[in-house]
């Protein structure tokens, strides 16, 4: 008699996790909306850190529940997964988020068994899911038709969506005005154009945002209509927002994650998907929280394109690193960011505090000035993706990463960033308006991240990227940390006229010292660069600008940092 073998059981064990995982998740996100209208900004980016590190804990639990329900010569017999599998996908077809629970199997065999025992038979490295879904269910959205005037469309809107605000007629009025702006007068007086909303509110930081699209019989816009909670003055609608370009910066790789309670998750990403048909579905997963999942529909279109093209990896433009190694694929719009086994000798950190560091930047308000990671252990490509001269460097500076087997180059551990055009080169190529656009830029980034308690450490121009929209955003965190562990110390004067010839300093230089007054000559070799920067962003070389902030850090005020450019205001 055949002994039974657990395959429903485990199926079965690894659903509850998932399902114990989303109650929890739809828990922190539901206090959204409480804590957004109690400003309670602190509690906020709490709320947000922990929302994170929730998946990594629920998924060490259920693998600490496998573990006590089976013996180990049972549970880790991966010939006998692909039943499990089966059982699973049976227990999934009915759900609203089948697509999640995919990846949170994934998520349950990766941390039992070693990434070379990965196949799909045993898990799914292809999506079992229909790209359309069948099931019945009420609709997500809220349709609103201009049925009198776009004032009176407007509040129908906010009649739905019920705050304390403080002064709506006021709101309306301006939003009536942007809306005009915005699009043509024949659209304005269209009898058909029409508002669809998604239902839920979306809430990130001290904003919550109304997201849906405007459309007529001919044409669709994007639209988001960003609320702010100004204490003791209410709930304001601070802006009408019907352009693509800002839209997709609201949804950006370097903003924090959305709260919103989504009851079918596809079916809202294909949503966005066609408001922002520029966005891959990956990036619009991980916009909402669910990270894990873009990091699995990530991974999917990056096989996709290397087996469909003849792409082939290269060394990502720009200087070399002096802790990582970076490479890219022309084709695909990513890097990839490898640890090299030794360090430039001017860098004090050891591999362990590289990736403390980047993982930090998962949990971080990242106001839109750094690159969100995906980080990846043992990829496999074919050896002839890759151009030799790349292959050969990547061997060569970090062999204990880049591994060759035969025809295969596994790639122990590396980091996925978006690609952006590093800030020294576009600058080398930039016109005069450019060049002041994005040293105007590159000021303010320092500065939203240094109010959000960061400090970059390394600020050379090298270590910043410009995106597709012209923003620059900070992207190498081996020498990041918290704003309030920074020193900030005045030059002292010298005490003799000899000391200024000196090479060496005549006062002494603590581990945490940071002294503004060297960045000029630091961040810029052009002096026409650094007299620019001087006339915009001075005040950066001062101490006691830097201290200003860590004082307002430590009483506990969270700035105001929008992703949208604010009209009139």
């Amino acid at each position: 008699m055949t002994q039974h073998w657990p395959a429903g059981e485990i199926a079965r064990m690894i659903l509850d996790g998932f399902d114990d995982y989303r109650e929890h998740f739809r828990r922190i996100t539901l206090g959204a909306r409480e804590r957004f209208e109690q400003a309670r900004w602190q509690d906020i980016q709490r709320a947000a850190a922990a929302r994170i590190n929730l998946y990594e804990q629920k998924v060490g639990e259920v693998n600490g529940w496998l573990r006590d329900a089976f013996d180990d010569e049972v549970l880790l017999e991966v010939e006998q997964w692909p039943l499990v599998k089966s059982a699973y996908i049976r227990l999934i077809d009915p759900r609203l988020d089948d697509e999640l629970s995919e990846t949170w199997y994934n998520s349950l065999f990766c941390s039992l068994f070693s990434h070379d025992q990965i196949s799909d038979g045993c898990m799914f490295i292809h999506t079992t899911r229909p790209s359309i879904r069948s099931h019945q269910r009420a609709a997500q959205t809220r349709t609103y038709c201009l049925d009198a005037s776009l004032q009176s469309l407007l509040r129908a809107i906010f009649a739905d969506y019920a705050f304390a605000y403080g002064d709506l007629e006021s709101d309306v009025s301006r939003l009536e005005a942007q809306l005009r702006e915005h699009l043509p007068d024949w659209v304005c007086k269209d009898s058909t154009l029409t508002v669809e909303l998604f239902s839920p509110v979306l809430y990130r930081n001290k904003g919550a945002y109304l997201v849906g699209r405007l459309y007529n019989s001919d044409e669709q816009w994007p639209l988001v209509i960003p609320l702010l909670h100004r204490e003791g003055h209410g709930v304001e609608a601070d802006a009408l927002i019907t352009d693509e370009a800002e839209v997709s910066i609201i949804f950006s790789f370097t903003r924090s994650y959305f709260m919103v309670d989504v009851p079918v998750p596809a079916e809202f990403v294909n949503f966005l998907k066609r408001i922002l048909p520029g966005k891959h579905i990956a990036e619009l997963y991980t916009s909402i929280g669910f990270y894990k999942h873009g990091k699995s529909e990530f991974y999917r279109a990056l096989i996709n394109h290397l087996a469909n093209s003849d792409d082939r990896f290269i060394m990502a433009p720009g200087v070399r690193g002096m802790v990582m190694s970076v490479f890219t694929l022309p084709g695909f719009n990513t890097v990839f960011k490898i640890i090299k086994d030794r360090f430039s000798p001017s860098k004090t950190v050891d591999r362990a505090t590289v990736i403390d560091k980047y993982r930090l930047v998962k949990s971080v308000d990242r106001v839109g000035r750094m690159a969100d990671t995906q980080e990846f252990a043992d990829f496999r490509f074919p050896r002839d993706k890759f151009e030799p001269e790349c292959l050969a460097e990547l061997l060569e500076v970090a062999p204990s990463t880049v591994v060759l087997e035969g025809d295969t180059v596994l790639i122990r551990h590396c980091w996925t960033e978006r690609r952006m055009t590093p800030l020294n080169l576009y600058l080398e190529h930039a016109s005069e308006g450019q060049v002041l656009e994005a040293l105007e830029d590159y000021g303010l980034a320092i500065k939203q991240l240094a109010a959000a308690n960061i400090f970059p450490g390394d600020m050379l121009l090298k270590n910043f990227g410009v995106t597709r929209h012209g923003r620059v955003v900070f992207y190498d965190y081996d020498e990041i940390s918290f704003l309030t562990e920074v020193n900030f110390r005045h030059i002292p004067p010298p005490r003799y006229p000899e000391d200024e010839m000196s090479g060496e300093p005549w006062y002494s230089i603590g581990p945490h010292d940071v002294f503004p007054e060297e960045f000029p000559p630091f961040l810029f070799a052009d002096m026409g660069q650094r007299r620019l920067f001087s006339r915009l962003h001075g005040e950066l070389y001062d101490a006691d600008y830097w201290k200003g902030l860590q004082a307002a850090i430590r009483e506990g005020k969270v700035i105001d940092v929008f992703p949208y450019r604010r009209k009139g205001r």
